[in-house]
């Protein structure tokens, strides 16, 4: 069978098969039981947190896309979901993170900073729209004047290092929903020169904010966790005198937060989850500071990300109600909310209003959506759970997912 067909059930047996080991060695180490694992590795049982997904990797000793498949590809462009891209955005990414790599650009006349930042807030939205197709237009093309701009000599090189730093996050982003892990990889260490070149205490909390992402995605929770605390501990002088400062300190927060859940240490979490609280208070409701949608929404939501990734499903739905999420202008934070939620409504059985959440998130964001393992592990449990009311609806957006 084609390794792309491949459920995440299939692939957990194929890791398991390759360290010799059996169901009953495989469910002591992860604790849980050989009926579990059985259902799992069958089909009859979806891995609907990334906590679970991330731990069994880690025991497995793969890294965690071997157990999703990502990244997901398809036959045509209009349904390949913004992975055609890529190659732009690693080819930029190289010349942006190798010693001399201006120097390979010959004489390329870079925009000035003013276009440039322009550019860089029209691809902010995009990337808050979660339309990667369209942001992989325009970002490679900001990077590589970037580029070309931060080795000259003469000109405003901390104005262009901050325009990197916001550069190369859509980069970072796009690229891990997308599950390019790699070069979202290569994206923040760029952003992390960046940082360091300039020195501001935003800045270095932005890029912080950035690592903790990737090693998240990675399923690689203790550096995760690790990189918030000690980002919170860097920052912590300049809070009192400074919003943006004082914002990062929040989204740090909310980071540990995630990190602590698929740690399955719900005291930490909680705790972390309640400065944010705290912190959003203070600062305006509409807050993004460096694309981190940091504002009192977003905390709610995060609250729900943060009930899920510990398994508890009534918290879900009832923090879920809690949500205005129509005040957060950001589609791909809309979509991971209605995708939480409906991880919420699977776990408790609810499988209609799981179905309905799922479809209203696709309408929301179908790049972000599309892509995410989360989603494609419901959609192919809710697909032999029986008749639903939306049945033809969610079987045409597993055909579209190309799920096997």
């Amino acid at each position: 069978m084609a390794t792309e067909h491949l459920t995440p059930g299939q692939r957990i047996a194929r890791a398991r098969h390759r360290k010799g080991w059996d169901q009953a060695t495989l469910a002591e180490k992860i604790g849980r039981s050989v009926s579990w694992l059985s259902k799992v590795e069958n089909g009859r049982m979806p891995l609907d947190r990334m906590s679970v997904v991330g731990h069994i990797a880690e025991v497995l000793g793969v890294e965690i896309s071997e157990l999703t498949g990502q990244p997901y590809r398809h036959e045509t462009e209009e349904l390949d979901s913004g992975h055609s891209a890529i190659p732009g955005l690693r080819l930029a990414l190289q010349q942006a993170t190798m010693p001399g790599g201006a120097a390979l650009l010959g004489g390329r006349q870079p925009r000035s900073l003013d276009d440039l930042e322009a550019n860089v807030r029209l691809a902010e939205q995009l990337r808050q729209d979660a339309k990667f197709t369209a942001l992989g237009d325009v970002l490679p093309s900001i990077i590589t004047d970037l580029t070309v701009i931060t080795a000259d000599q003469e000109a405003d090189r901390d104005r262009a290092e901050a325009l990197m730093l916001r550069a190369c996050h859509m980069a970072r982003v796009s690229s891990n929903l997308l599950g390019h892990h790699d070069l979202g990889w290569t994206a923040v260490q760029r952003e992390l020169v960046a940082a360091q070149r300039v020195g501001a205490p935003g800045l270095v909390a932005a890029a912080s904010w950035d690592l903790c992402g990737v090693w998240l995605h990675e399923a690689q929770l203790d550096p995760a966790k690790s990189a918030a605390l000690s980002a919170l501990d860097q920052i912590e002088p300049y809070v009192g005198a400074d919003d943006m400062v004082k914002a990062m300190w929040g989204a740090l927060h909310l980071r540990a937060a995630v990190a602590y859940s698929r740690l399955w240490n719900q005291t930490e979490a909680e705790s972390h989850l309640a400065e944010a609280k705290h912190v959003a208070e203070a600062l305006p409701r509409d807050g993004n500071v460096f694309q981190t949608q940091f504002n009192r929404v977003n905390t709610t939501i995060h609250a729900v990300e943060v009930s899920m990734e510990l398994g508890r499903p009534r918290d879900v739905i009832t923090r879920a109600e809690h949500v205005a999420i129509a005040e957060i202008a950001s589609s791909e934070r809309q979509a991971h909310y209605w995708t939480c939620t409906a991880a919420g409504y699977h776990m408790n059985r609810k499988e209609n209003e799981a179905v309905d959440a799922l479809l209203r998130a696709d309408r929301i964001a179908p790049q972000h959506v599309r892509n995410r393992p989360l989603v494609r592990n419901i959609v192919r449990d809710l697909r032999g759970s029986g008749p639903l009311l939306r049945q033809r609806e969610l079987l045409n957006l597993a055909k579209v997912m190309r799920l096997p």
